[in-house]
């Protein structure tokens, strides 16, 4: 199966991905991993990406369209995390799919309200030395400031400022939600309520993929 998941920033969408990997085997490929790895690499596409990325906006098609064109397997099962998140880029999907004899099983779209989001992503902490994440409410480190794996330093990721979440959200609405119209007619969107407990929302993820899409 290759699925998309669909939604804004905080909805929860990278950490199904990761429990679906663990359980089911499949390929997460993230686009917000992707761009990071690439900035804190200093590559020339992460060059490119900083500045938009910085500022809250959505990285230009031809860069995302690139970056995935250089990942994407060739066989097996795999879950795209944050693309497409424009038209164009849904378009370009359906080609690099073609290419390779595929077609896209289903499109989940994790529904949530913007203050919900900056809730949750406000609080938020990122080891800068194994990125794993905390929430100072729902997920504390032991130690404040010290990440419980490794004893690297958490921070507040500059994306997960509340001024730069409120216009990652306006954004979302802006340029993807034409997403979830595309994905109507052709007959693939699946909506979960993303304010539900994680356990929850793995259940009914695994039960579309138990249905096959």
């Amino acid at each position: 199966m290759i699925l998309v998941f669909l939604g804004p920033p905080g909805s929860g969408k990278g950490t199904q991905a990761k429990k679906l990997k663990s359980e089911v085997g499949f390929l997460h490929i993230s686009t917000g991993d992707l761009l990071r790895e690439a900035v804190k690499k200093g590559t020339e596409l992460g060059k490119r990406a900083k500045e938009y990325m910085e500022r809250g906006e959505l990285v230009p098609d031809d860069l995302i369209i690139a970056l995935i064109e250089e990942v994407m397997p060739k066989e097996g099962g795999f879950i795209l995390d944050g693309f497409p998140r424009t038209v164009a880029q849904a378009i370009a999907l359906e080609r690099m799919l073609k290419k390779h004899g595929k077609e896209l099983s289903k499109v989940m779209l994790f529904e949530i309200s913007e203050d919900s989001v900056v809730d949750r992503l406000s609080g938020r902490l990122t080891c800068l030395s194994c990125g794993a994440v905390y929430h100072i409410r729902y997920n504390p480190p032991k130690q404040e400031g010290v990440c419980d794996l490794c004893g690297g330093k958490l921070v507040q990721r500059e994306d997960d400022k509340e001024e730069v979440i409120r216009k990652r959200f306006r954004v979302y609405k802006e340029q993807t939600e034409p997403l979830v119209e595309f994905y109507k007619e052709r007959n693939r969107l699946t909506s979960l309520d993303a304010t539900q407990s994680m356990e929850e929302v793995n259940r009914q993820l695994l039960e579309v993929i138990r249905d096959g899409g």
